[in-house]
């Protein structure tokens, strides 16, 4: 059987490797665990990576076209131990995130492939099983020689493992829509709530589906309207179990199938506006729960920004321990969870990744990520000037040691029970998670007219036992916050009133531990804030099929950037300058750092978003001021598909794109206060430019021969070890201000140590309300009011537990004032 193999002849050096164990291995180079030479390609508008796992001493790894359901360039991929990257000649593309290892037949099924434990590989032509494959899962009634396979639009057969012959149970939408209009009905098709299909298990006598999103325009714009679904089969016909957002499904047998499939728990995460959802599957019934959310750039009613969340054992057979993705958080997931026994999630750490699989191989984590997408999709704002994506899709794979899911960023998390609805007197809220966090408070909004009593409950050992843990009565039409004591602790929390009301109820979650130690050998050779001459570099991914990363190459000279000439960067992590006037061209034209995209006041920072929202975030170093009014630093950028990162004023954040929210939803990462001319995303790595003019002793720089070009190179993850976020600024600094009206609103949540000072020109008292908005898109609350006299200034530390996205001023006469805040 012929194979393709992609052995490059790489440089000895190893960089940043992690604990890979090597027989006789060449040495590859690597950047936290990210080997170039394994990027992969195609030639669709995405290249994300649909499975990872380990099979017949190998890796199989395969990525996926946006919307193929007949096929693509996209391929299957075997890893030798030694990281030689084989090209299966078998491949046939699509849109592929099944797996299975079927045990009896000793196969796995992957995508649209069978590969048994010689490796032979045998493709299912998709002219049998057209669709995007999306779950595989054990037959109900003959697992010895039949597998389910299920597609995104909702095709489901049934494939003999021996023959590989398949039976249609229900078309797949995208072969309905080819036909005719008057045919559309012809075929068997299984009708269910929702888009996007996403998972695919069986057990307890039914097969269970989920997808996470609607069709429609309202859905690709909005993030808070009614998509996906959950559903199951029980041989015969669909029901729907809930009408939310669902991605996995599986159970404690995982990639294999339950061991137990009538007894086995099956489980399921989502998510809606308000929170993630856990649902568990046992003793013939569903029973559902509430987490936070460390991240909303998975938000989306459309369902596009998720790929592929999952729960997966990645300890031994002798210890298991499973690892659980979601809204860019990991977490510990216990092995043991039913209904009966809830106990053990726990957060472990935020990542900036989008991952689509993960594994354990050769004892270390694997995560199969998607990374440049050239299309963008739906992410498009003007904050970005209208750069272009990369001229070519790709992707990689991530590996790290078993403890990385422990050591990115901070596990700062929220979510609401009830978000402006009405509750009936005596009803309770689904449980929430309230195990994991260090400080843990509550924001009550009533907006009901009436004084309500909320009657917090607590089940302590996840056991369904419930017992009182507080009582807040809150007047009508107010707000009021609850600060958690160490002492009130449980595995899960609800809520309940004493009357019906409307209400908002959110919790907001945080550590004391939550930030890491700024690595400064990691971004040695990085221009920093006294550097006046620095390389610099615009950057483009290059298409057709070059494989390399573009780069108009210059010098930033005393607030000047004058080109040197244009270079590639390629595979083997070369920086070679090349002749080509047509793509220096291209690059010039379609990505210069555009001017005028902020605004930059005495106060702070201030955005205006695509819908018109006025946003104000905090200043970093003095010195970026004119970086970015000069456009010598770019401001946004698409480096993990489907979501952007802000480079503002010093801080890295993460920006959700517009349709799930987009600033109301930032979240700060990292402050660096560094020089960074330009970055973009490059076989799996962040390249960026702005690296010091000397030569710094750093794996992380890579120079040109010609030393006229200068590239840094990371994991985007690497950002958390930039620099907790801090700075300072206010939404006024001697403004004008109207009683009465409020403040634009200045980005609060996830900084440290919080102070405010407040002060005012008026000859009389001024009483100063402080707002805060804990949620993004809910109500404002009234945190406190204070009075301040002539010639006072108000100072207040924030507690330690305190929690909210913004936060904003109204004062109650026209007056000149000062709101000023300082995050260290």
């Amino acid at each position: 059987m012929k194979h393709f193999k992609s052995l490059l002849a790489l440089s000895a050096i190893t960089l940043s490797c992690s604990s890979q164990k090597q027989d006789t291995a060449p040495a590859y180079p690597s950047f936290s665990g990210i080997y170039p030479h394994l990027a992969m390609y195609n030639s669709q508008g995405e290249s994300g990576t649909g499975v990872v796992i380990p099979w017949a001493d190998r890796l199989w790894t395969l990525t996926y076209s946006p919307h193929e359901p007949f096929g693509s360039d996209d391929k299957l991929y075997e890893i030798t131990p030694d990281l030689q990257q084989i090209v299966r000649e078998e491949s046939i593309g699509g849109t592929p995130a099944n797996r299975l290892i079927h045990k009896e037949s000793n196969q796995l099924f992957i995508g649209p492939y069978a590969i048994d434990t010689n490796r032979n590989v045998r493709a299912i032509p998709y002219t049998l099983i057209p669709g995007r494959p999306t779950g595989t899962a054990r037959h109900l009634t003959d697992p010895a020689n039949k597998v389910y396979h299920g597609t995104m639009e909702e095709g489901f057969y049934e494939i003999d493992v021996n023959t590989l012959e398949a039976k249609l149970l229900y078309e797949d939408l995208n072969v309905t829509n080819r036909k005719p209009k008057e045919q559309q009905n012809e075929g068997r098709l299984a009708n269910l709530d929702g888009a996007h299909g996403k998972g695919l298990y069986s057990g307890q006598g039914v097969l269970v589906y989920s997808n996470n999103g609607e069709t429609g325009r309202e859905a690709q714009e909005r993030f808070d309207v009614e998509s996906g679904s959950l559903s199951e089969w029980d041989g015969k016909s669909w029901k729907t179990v809930r009408r939310n957002q669902f991605v996995e499904v599986t159970g404690p047998g995982g990639v294999y199938g339950n061991a137990n499939p009538d007894t086995d728990p099956i489980w399921t995460t989502g998510w809606d506006h308000k929170s993630l959802l856990l649902g568990v599957r046992d003793q013939g019934k569903w029973s559902f729960y509430r987490l936070p959310k460390a991240s909303h750039s998975y938000d989306g009613a459309h369902g596009w920004n998720t790929e592929w969340p999952r729960i997966r054992n990645v300890g031994t057979d002798q210890k298991p321990d499973y690892l659980m993705t979601m809204h860019g958080m990991f977490w510990n997931f216990p092995g043991t969870f039913t209904s009966q026994n809830t106990a053990g999630i726990r957060p472990r750490s935020a990542y900036l990744k989008v991952i689509g699989d993960f594994t354990r191989w050769r004892d270390q984590l694997v995560f199969g990520c998607d990374d440049s997408a050239q299309r963008e999709f739906l992410n498009k704002r003007k904050l970005k000037g209208g750069i272009e994506g990369p001229g070519q899709s790709n992707s990689n794979l991530w590996f790290t040691s078993l403890d990385k899911p422990d050591l990115l960023g901070p596990n700062t998390a929220e979510g609401a029970v009830w978000l402006n609805e009405p509750v009936s007197a005596g009803e309770t809220s689904e449980a929430f998670l309230f195990a994991g966090w260090d400080h843990r408070s509550a924001w009550i909004a009533n907006h009901g007219a009436d004084e309500t009593e909320f009657i917090f409950e607590v089940d302590k050992n996840g056991n369904n036992h419930w017992t009182e843990l507080t009582r807040v009565k809150v007047p009508g039409k107010s707000e009021s916050q609850i600060i958690f004591t160490a002492a009130q602790n449980g595995e899960w929390v609800r809520v309940k009133t004493d009357k019906a009301t409307q209400v908002t109820l959110h919790f907001s979650y945080t550590d004391t531990s939550r930030f890491r130690n700024r690595q400064e050998s990691l971004m040695a050779g990085l221009a920093g804030t006294s550097s006046r001459n620095y390389h610099g570099g615009l950057l483009y991914g290059l298409g057709n099929n070059r494989r390399a990363l573009g780069i108009l190459a210059g010098k930033i000279n005393n607030g000047k950037f004058e080109e040197t000439g244009f270079y590639e960067l390629d595979g083997s992590m070369n920086l070679i300058r090349k002749e080509d006037d047509s793509t220096a061209t291209f690059i010039r034209k379609k990505f210069a750092i555009p001017q005028n995209l902020v605004t930059i006041d005495e106060a702070s920072v201030l955005v205006v978003d695509d819908k018109g929202r006025r946003w104000r975030l905090p200043f970093g170093d003095a010195s970026l001021t004119p970086l970015t009014n000069n456009a010598l630093t770019r401001i946004c950028r698409e480096v993990s598909t489907e979501r952007d990162l802000m480079n503002l004023h010093g801080t890295f954040y993460e920006l959700p794109a517009e349709n799930a929210d987009g600033f109301a939803k930032v979240r700060p990462v990292a402050t660096h206060n560094l020089h960074i001319h330009d970055y973009a995303s490059y076989r799996g790595l962040i390249v960026m430019t702005g690296v010091e003019d000397t030569n710094v002793k750093s794996g992380r720089v890579i120079r040109s021969e010609d030393g006229q070009a200068s590239v840094w190179v990371g994991a985007i993850d690497d950002l958390w070890d930039f620099g907790k976020p801090v700075g300072e600024g206010g939404p006024w600094k001697n403004s004008t201000v109207k009683a009465n009206v409020p403040s634009d609103p200045y980005l609060i949540g996830f900084y440290d140590k919080k102070s405010l000072t407040l002060s005012h020109k008026h000859s009389d008292p001024v009483t100063f309300r402080i707002e805060v908005e804990p949620i993004g898109h809910g109500p404002w609350m009234t945190y406190m009011e204070i009075t301040v006299k002539n010639g006072e200034t108000f100072e207040f530390e924030f507690p330690e537990g305190f929690q909210a996205r913004w936060i904003r001023f109204k004062a109650d006469k026209d007056c000149e004032a000062t709101a000023w805040l300082s995050y260290k």
